[in-house]
């Protein structure tokens, strides 16, 4: 089997494109996606074994792919790190600017150095990626940078440092788009809702009634595909999307709109896309129809 993507073959043939957090969850499937379109996949994160699994995985497939391990909250880490790939591939195409991570808490019951690590690394290494990639490469070359959000335009309670830095990133990717634009730079970014993926096993037994009921509140009556958030990042690599920049595709099924005071209809048809072949349930959702 192969990924079943919605975009022509070849795509992104001999260019070489950036996704950090590429050993898991989203980043791992929109690497698979990326890699069979043709692209070189560089995978960025802090572990090697999710790395390494996941060019394995690539390979096995028939795609092209090559990592680096570099804590992305460190600036001077960073910028060796991107020279290292442009040194050896030549430019950086596209970058998916994905890797993040939070843990859940009421603002009460997070202290400082909480907080600042989850705006390091949800914001602060989205922006030193980003800069170093254009300096380095983009400046030069021109490309296109998606970074990860979240639905944060309600608040996020429960994980307020992580919505404090996903709206950070939010304005850090319309800055971008008006500052590097003249260079050939799109900057956009995509805010996903909730999604099933590995991401979801990491949460306390606690939660896990509540991961289950979410797609309870969701318009379409149900929770996104790893796939269906890599589409949307693929897209706005793409030439279809070459007059596109500084804006956000939430994708949510609409679930970031509307009010509580109406009452949601009795879910039916509704289909997922996923196209990932290698997708992996989450065990708290295993079971659920």
């Amino acid at each position: 089997m192969s990924y079943d993507s919605v975009f022509k073959p070849g795509l992104f043939s001999d260019q070489t494109i950036m996704v950090t957090g590429g050993g898991s969850g989203i980043g791992r499937c929109t690497a698979h996606e990326l890699a069979h379109l043709g692209a070189h996949v560089v995978l960025v994160g802090r572990k090697l074994e999710k790395l390494e699994a996941t060019c394995a995985e690539i390979g096995e497939d028939g795609g092209s792919a090559g990592l680096q391990v570099c804590d992305i909250r460190d600036e001077e880490a960073v910028k060796a790190m991107v020279k290292a790939v442009v040194a050896e591939r030549g430019q950086i195409h596209h970058l998916v600017n994905n890797a993040g991570g939070q843990f859940p808490a009421p603002l009460v019951g997070i202290n400082q150095k909480g907080f600042e690590t989850v705006v390091r690394t949800n914001l602060v290494g989205g922006f030193l990626i980003a800069k170093e990639v254009f300096l380095q490469s983009m400046s030069k070359h021109g490309g296109s940078i998606v970074n990860m959000l979240a639905d944060m335009w309600g608040g996020m309670p429960g994980m307020g440092h992580s919505g404090a830095a996903r709206a950070g990133m939010e304005n850090f990717t319309k800055t971008a788009a008006v500052e590097w634009g003249h260079a050939g730079v799109r900057v956009n970014a995509v805010a996903p809702g909730w999604i099933a993926s590995s991401g979801m096993d990491t949460y306390p037994e606690s939660m896990k009634s509540m991961i289950r009921s979410l797609k309870d509140h969701v318009p379409l009556q149900r929770i996104g595909s790893e796939s269906e958030v890599a589409s949307a990042i693929v897209f706005l690599l793409t030439p279809g999307a070459s007059f596109i920049s500084g804006n956000t595709i939430r994708i949510d099924g609409a679930a970031s709109q509307g009010s509580r005071a109406w009452t949601l209809g009795k879910a039916k048809n509704s289909t997922t896309y996923d196209g990932f072949h290698r997708a992996y349930v989450p065990d708290v959702l295993k079971g659920e129809e």
